[in-house]
């Protein structure tokens, strides 16, 4: 039967001195259908258990595009950018428009591309820890290896110029903060816009052996919607891969008998789930889902790291256990918009952990696991800074 009532309860947000996923998840995966939070001012769905969030990110009658009616916002400029704003930012549309997109980035992507990159991920990975091992025996190990890394490797992809990285990943940091004003949100992405609508001008008269030059040699991308998607993969290429990085090696350094291991990658995507609250999503037909009818203009928000832990799709989920044979997260979405970059943001971490651990065997904390600076007030959850020594 499908309730047409729903429960209403507090947004789950996270918290200083809680774990992540918020423990609330819990109750809303127990509860019967689905749940209401107040989000932006507006009443919009919680989806919570494994099954239900794929059966969202995969239902067309549910929309990823902000411009419907009901369409999910933190704030005025919170959550997914409309098309008058970042023309080209592709995770906000809908097919037939996403795959126009999809089709023409997705070849850049594939596995044998990563695979060939793979040399370049190598040398960045060991520069960094080179630097780290030259300037003595402490490092924060977000500002000195897992923020540089994928910034290094996503800039030279795009062949945006390296040198200015403190630029966009500042102006990266004010777009993912809860603590970030509307305004200050809007004017730190028209700057980031008009950056690389700059670039991309340049690329056009100068082009180079670089992903933003074969797009535009390509054609099928008008130079606005490239500046768009240069814009998407910027802020994706190295700030969720930042985060993922950093929280798996705490986790490894308290599960040294798991370093070494190939499985890691993969347990340390879902477990930590860093993009919890980005597939926001609007009905535009009534749907039921888990058996709960949603009407045509409300809001939903899949919640990713409750679906990648429940315990129903996951033994434990609590519990890093690389060798569970369960490999369906949802860590990069599900259905037509899953994550571009994931084989990238895989090869990434993967060379990252090894080679960290095989060149600095002493690596450990430098303060205690649970006095970290969390991300406790971002839209992707993730550490400040991780101070380490060796």
């Amino acid at each position: 039967m499908t309730s047409t009532e729903p429960n209403t309860v507090d947004f789950p947000g996270r918290r200083a001195g809680c774990p992540f996923p918020p423990p609330e998840y819990d109750g809303l995966r127990s509860r019967p259908g689905l749940v209401k939070a107040a989000v932006g001012g507006a009443g919009v769905w919680l989806v919570s258990r494994h099954e239900d969030v794929r059966a969202v990110l995969t239902d067309p009658r549910i929309s990823s595009d902000p411009s419907h009616a009901g369409f999910p916002s933190f704030g005025r400029t919170g959550g997914v950018p409309g098309r008058d704003q970042v023309p080209g930012w592709f995770v906000g549309m809908d097919p037939p428009e996403h795959g126009r997109f999809r089709k023409t980035l997705v070849p850049e992507f594939t596995v044998r591309k990563i695979r060939e990159l793979q040399p370049a991920i190598q040398r960045v990975v060991d520069g960094r820890i080179d630097a780290m091992l030259a300037a003595g025996n402490t490092a924060d190990l977000v500002a000195d290896f897992a923020l540089p890394v994928p910034s290094l490797v996503i800039t030279a992809l795009l062949g945006v110029p390296y040198a200015d990285h403190e630029f966009f990943e500042a102006k990266t940091r004010v777009l993912v903060s809860f603590a970030s004003t509307d305004d200050e949100r809007e004017a730190a992405g028209k700057q980031i816009l008009r950056y690389l609508t700059r670039l991309v001008a340049l690329k056009r008269r100068r082009p180079g052996d670089d992903l933003l030059s074969r797009l535009l040699a390509a054609g099928t991308l008008t130079p606005q919607e490239l500046s768009g998607v240069a814009m998407l993969l910027l802020i994706a290429g190295h700030e969720t891969t930042a985060n993922n990085i950093s929280l798996g090696v705490v986790t490894l350094l308290a599960n040294p008998e798991w370093i070494g291991d190939e499985r890691i990658v993969e347990e340390l995507l879902r477990l930590h789930s860093v993009a919890d609250l980005v597939s926001l999503r609007v009905a535009v037909e009534d749907v039921p889902i888990g058996g709960q009818l949603i009407k045509a203009g409300d809001g939903i928000i899949p919640l990713i790291a409750a679906a990648n832990h429940d315990s129903g799709a996951f033994g434990c989920p609590a519990r890093f256990d690389p060798a569970r044979t369960a490999r369906h997260h949802v860590a990069f979405g599900y259905g037509v918009h899953q994550c571009l970059g994931q084989n990238l943001v895989r090869a990434e971490m993967g060379t990252a952990y090894r080679t960290l651990f095989e060149r600095i065997p002493g690596l450990e904390l430098a303060t205690p696991a649970d006095e970290l600076p969390f991300k406790y007030d971002g839209v992707l959850f993730g550490l400040h800074a991780l101070p380490v020594r060796w």
